[in-house]
């Protein structure tokens, strides 16, 4: 009566079942309140709101829609989402009931075709053979349960990478248009230059013809008039390298796009600040982030499958199989044959296998973790940068601008007191000189505000879930 007693728990643990393993608890990590450079406010949700707008461009913001939804980078990761589907019912099969079945038919028999050893004819006979077989693996401690959860947490990793990559395409797509533009703009520039070189060169020749001039001075202006030449090639080729990757991103041939970019446009300007929100905020918006948190969900179900892979493996199966012959001229017979019963199965000697691999499925859910602490801080750090970047690239741009207008005066008048033969030439070159090296330079920056103001919204985690029917420009709202 007492064994009775002792025996009843454990068989009611057995048919209750007991998942092992540790379960997932969603992971930690201290940071600060605010940003250095931003506000203390959070700024919610940020996946549906079209930053780009910002930019007052509207064929940037077709490119942006047309990537969305057809760039091949994303479709290659909702691909991984359907095999994440399967691999998930896949985990999960082991853990249900099993049923097999099978037939067979056969017909067999002899002639007598003649010879020494007299007749051997033999009556022709017919048989069947069927047969089902089932069989349930009681899953008492969670092997299948847990493998299960493993794949649904690598499916929800698939779904954030498919925002990863949607992303990853806003940024690459903003970023070769803003050097489409940039470089159009250094072509603009430069021919604009090559203009004014050309009449300096008119002008000394003039003045080598009336002796006021040496015809030194008139290489040096050729000199510099095939200098600016030579400029033009290289910013062409990077200017069709900008536009192809555009296309390509796209999903089209790489000059598709070509004609309707050489209409040419302004340089990208962003009309509105950006709200930063908290350090907090980028746990829940940016998908690198959540793919490293499901990736360590996935993990540590994983030690759970290994711990199962201790303990005793209980199979119910069974067989059932029906037999016929009928020979003819002696009548039929039939046999059924049937099993069924428990299959228990205990590892006891392993060489420490399966205790190694529970050790090594926890040091991967420790270096998962260690991996999301990681994404975390770089997005923080991220964010950092474009924020400093941000917050002083409209001072650098204003005082370009300021240099190019003084240089341009400066010109102007070298120019003029030239003509009146109260300067040299080499004023009016050095002048020029100056003037181009300023416009280039306020054309970088330029560029370079808008490339930091797609950073900071790419390291917050906007604009990847915007849809092609209601894109939404709430995230250009400043803090300010």
């Amino acid at each position: 009566m007492t064994s009775i007693r002792v025996a009843a728990p454990l068989v009611m643990l057995l048919l209750s079942g007991c998942v092992v393993g540790p379960n997932h608890q969603a992971p930690e990590v201290s940071l600060p309140s605010k940003f250095a450079e931003g506000a203390q406010t959070s700024n919610g949700d940020v996946s549906m709101k079209a930053w780009w707008t910002a930019f007052s461009d509207t064929r940037l913001n077709g490119y942006m829609q047309t990537g969305l939804s057809q760039n091949l980078s994303v479709l290659q990761a909702l691909e991984r989402i359907n095999q994440a589907q399967a691999s998930v019912v896949s985990a999960g099969a082991g853990g249900l009931p099993s049923l097999d079945i099978d037939a067979q038919g056969e017909r067999s028999g002899t002639k007598d075709i003649g010879g020494r050893l007299g007749p051997t004819s033999t009556a022709p006979q017919s048989s069947a053979v069927g047969g089902a077989s089932a069989s349930w693996f009681l899953d008492l401690f969670g092997l299948y349960r847990r493998s299960k959860e493993s794949a649904l947490a690598s499916l929800d990793a698939a779904y954030a990478s498919v925002d990863i990559a949607r992303l990853s395409l806003l940024s690459q797509v903003a970023a070769a248009y803003i050097d489409v533009r940039y470089y159009q703009e250094r072509i603009a520039i430069t021919k604009k230059n090559l203009g004014s070189r050309r009449e300096t060169l008119d002008l000394t020749k003039l003045q080598l013809e009336a002796g006021a001039a040496s015809r030194l001075d008139v290489v040096q202006a050729e000199g510099l008039v095939n200098s600016t030449l030579s400029e033009l090639p290289g910013l062409e080729t990077q200017y069709r390298t900008a536009a192809h990757r555009i296309a390509t991103l796209l999903g089209m041939p790489a000059s598709t796009l070509l004609p309707e970019l050489q209409r040419g446009a302004r340089q990208p300007v962003a009309r509105y600040s950006t709200k930063t929100g908290i350090p907090a905020d980028l746990i829940r918006n940016r998908p690198d982030i959540r793919a490293s948190e499901r990736q360590l969900a996935a993990a540590v179900a994983q030690i759970g499958v290994a711990e199962a892979q201790l303990y005793p493996a209980i199979t119910l199966g069974g067989s059932i199989s029906p037999s016929y012959t009928r020979v003819a001229g002696s009548g039929e017979s039939g046999i059924l044959s049937w099993s069924f019963g428990p299959a228990l199965s205990l590892p006891i000697f392993d060489g420490g296998a399966l205790r190694a691999n529970v050790k090594s499925s926890e040091s991967s859910a420790r270096e998962a973790y260690l991996s999301w602490k990681q994404t975390v801080l770089d997005a923080v750090e991220e964010v950092e940068n474009a924020l400093a970047a941000v917050a002083r690239d409209g001072r650098t741009v204003a005082a370009l601008r300021a240099t190019v207008k003084s240089y341009e005066e400066a010109l102007q008048l070298a120019t003029a007191s030239y003509r009146d033969g109260a300067s040299s030439l080499l004023d009016v070159l050095d002048a020029q000189r100056e003037v181009s090296t300023a416009q280039a330079s306020l054309a970088q920056a330029v560029q370079q505000m808008a490339q930091d103001y797609v950073s900071l919204n790419v390291a917050l985690g906007g604009g990847y879930a915007v849809s092609n029917e209601n894109p939404s420009n709430e995230a250009v709202q400043s803090d300010k």
